[in-house]
C-alpha cells in the first residue's frame, strides 16, 4: 500500500513479455539499476506465473499480450481478486489506453508503461509499483474513465444490501476520493483543498485502508462502482 518505507534489499523483477529482443532489452536494461535484481524471465503468461510463483519477485513485468495465457489472465492468477498472497504487476503494451490495459488494471495490475517509454520511465515504474503506489498518471487516469467509466460501472454493480459502501469514510476522505478519481495527483489534491502533500498522503493511505483497496487504481474504479463520481462528473 502506498507511504510504504525505503527498503535496503534489492528489488526483486521478473520480466514476462513474448517478444525475445523486448525482453532482451527490459532485462538488460533493469539489471543495471543499483537495487535492483532480475530473479526470472519468462516468453508467455503461464511461464511467467509458474516462474512469479516459484521465485516470489517484488515485480512482475507483465506484456500484456501474448501466447498460451495472455498478460491479463496472467495478472489475475497473480494479483487479482481472491488472491492470499498477490504479486505487484506492471503491466506493459504498445498501445495506449489498449483496452487490454484497462482489463490488465481490473486484474490487479498496479499501473501500466507503454513499450516505447524510456529506459528511466521503465526504472522509475518498477520502483513506484515495488513501493506499493500506482503506476497511472493524472491524465491517464482522466482519458481511462472518460473512455471506460460507463464500463467499470455496469461491470461492477454496488452489491444490494450491503448498505453505502462509502458510509465508512469521513467527508473530507469522500472529498479526496473524489478527487483521486478524477485523476488528480497528491500535489494536485493538495492545492485544490489547500492542505499539505503529507497530510494528502495520510488521507490516501485511510481510504485505501477503509475500504481495503491496494492502491489509486483501485480507488478509482471503486468511485466509480459505487456512484461517488460519474462519467459525467
Amino acid at each position: 500500500m502506498n507511504g510504504e518505507e525505503p527498503r535496503d534489499d534489492p528489488i526483486r523483477v521478473v520480466v514476462c513479455d513474448d517478444q525475445a529482443l523486448v525482453r532482451a532489452g527490459f532485462v538488460t536494461i533493469l539489471s543495471l539499476q543499483p537495487g535492483m535484481e532480475v530473479v526470472g524471465e519468462a516468453g508467455d503468461g503461464r511461464t511467467g506465473v509458474a516462474v512469479a510463483r516459484r521465485v516470489r519477485p517484488d515485480v512482475v513485468v507483465m506484456d500484456v499480450r501474448m501466447p498460451v495465457l495472455d498478460g491479463i489472465e496472467a495478472t489475475r492468477l497473480l494479483a487479482g481478486p481472491g488472491v492470499a498472497d498477490p504479486v505487484k504487476v506492471l503491466a506493459v503494451t504498445t498501445f495506449n489506453l489498449d483496452e487490454h490495459v484497462y482489463d490488465a488494471l481490473r486484474a490487479g495490475a498496479g499501473g501500466f508503461l507503454l513499450k516505447d517509454a524510456t529506459p528511466a520511465e521503465l526504472v522509475a515504474g518498477v520502483r513506484t509499483v515495488a513501493a506499493g503506489e500506482s503506476l497511472l498518471s493524472p491524465a491517464v487516469t482522466r482519458r481511462l474513465i472518460g473512455r471506460f467509466g460507463s464500463r467499470i460501472r455496469a461491470a461492477d454493480p454496488a452489491a444490494p444490501g450491503e448498505g453505502n459502501p462509502l458510509a465508512v469514510l469521513s467527508e473530507r476522505e469522500r472529498e479526496v476520493l473524489t478527487l483521486i478519481a478524477d485523476g488528480l495527483s497528491n500535489g494536485e489534491i493538495a492545492a485544490a483543498l489547500v492542505i499539505s502533500h503529507e497530510t494528502v498522503k495520510t488521507y490516501v493511505s485511510r481510504i485505501l485502508t477503509k475500504l481495503d483497496l491496494r492502491d489509486r487504481v483501485q480507488a478509482v474504479i471503486f468511485a466509480f462502482r459505487t456512484g461517488l463520481v460519474t462519467v459525467h462528473d
